[in-house]
């Protein structure tokens, strides 16, 4: 159907026209972009890329760290650690501590985060102290344990003060309980991060959700388990994917509190790999250790963005347009 006119003064006016918007040419948005992260994909490559196709050079060698690399021993070095009973139980130790943080810190970090989101009298300084933990550096928090947990350190004391002097262990040098002792250390010194994280997923919980569940009759149960936690889940998801990674790669607190014994009865992947390197000079062998920690870490991080993050990733990247013909 044409567009109405109508005559004013002898001329013939109609409806406005659109002016169109001038295209962008596409070379401009691409270069644009490319300037962005440019300097980005710069440092990514010179401290990630190149250090990974340096140790993967160096594994296939048998190299002391000094002079040029010669001795070539091809996958000799991966067998010999995938074969070493110390590095296979460091990798259980690894898997072990990334299991029991998502199974202890979740529920216990979740239950927290629910208290602290409520109107309660002291409810910041609550929170400074249950994230101070978490921003300690892992040396100064190592060191301090270690007292703590001596023979005759405190902890003891305070046991045989109280009556319980059959409760007192020697607490980093038992191998029966240096893991357990371990995995408490670390969840206090990152319980606060998960706390954190999810108090902040609360935050962007809506109010009306509450009070019409509140109005229905539904119980502070059944809201935490039908609203909340549905709500948080991209919260949750996120941290168990960086709980996991920093559990595959934890070196420090455990190196501080017990150097991976008593008889490697706690050591890590990243211990091991210091070891080896370090204190052994075993540089060929170490940069072996190194990139079998790389390949575990990787496959499992995309194991976990397949299948537990796919759906936050789906909701955010939208499906491309297809093209009309």
């Amino acid at each position: 159907m044409a567009a109405a006119t109508t005559v004013r003064g002898g001329a013939r006016t109609g409806a406005p026209r659109r002016v169109p918007r001038p295209v962008r040419p596409q070379w401009r948005t691409r270069a644009e972009i490319a300037f962005f992260i440019t300097p980005a994909l710069v440092l990514f490559a010179l401290f990630v890329v190149v250090p990974v196709i340096q140790a993967a050079r160096y594994s296939v060698f048998a190299w002391n760290g000094l002079g040029p690399l010669e001795n070539f021993v091809g996958f000799e070095n991966y067998t010999r650690a995938l074969g070493d009973p110390v590095f296979i139980s460091a990798i259980s130790h690894n898997l072990t501590i990334v299991v029991l943080s998502i199974l202890i810190q979740l529920p216990l970090g979740l239950l927290i985060a629910l208290l602290l989101n409520r109107d309660l009298w002291g409810r910041t300084a609550m929170r400074v102290i249950i994230f101070i933990p978490y921003v300690l550096a892992e040396v100064v928090a190592g060191v301090v344990w270690a007292m703590l947990l001596q023979p005759r350190g405190p902890v003891n004391a305070i046991l045989e003060a109280v009556g319980l002097g059959e409760a007192t262990q020697l607490w980093l040098a038992d191998p029966g309980i240096v893991m357990v002792t371990v995995m408490v250390v670390l969840t206090w010194k990152y319980l606060g991060l998960a706390i954190i994280l999810f108090l902040a997923g609360l935050q962007g919980v809506p109010e009306d959700l509450y009070e019409a569940a509140q109005l229905d009759g539904a119980s502070w149960w059944q809201v935490q388990r039908k609203i909340t936690v549905p709500l948080l889940g991209p919260t949750i998801r996120t941290w168990g994917f960086l709980s996991m990674i920093g559990s595959l790669q934890l070196f420090d607190m455990v190196w501080i509190l017990t150097g991976g014994g008593p008889a490697d009865s706690s050591i890590t992947m990243a211990i091991y790999m210091i070891q080896q390197g370090t204190e052994r000079s075993l540089y060929g062998y170490a940069s072996a250790v190194a990139v079998i920690l790389f390949g575990i870490s990787f496959v499992l991080a995309v194991l976990y963005q397949v299948f537990v993050l796919r759906r936050d990733t789906r909701d955010v990247v939208p499906d491309k347009p297809r093209r009309r013909r």
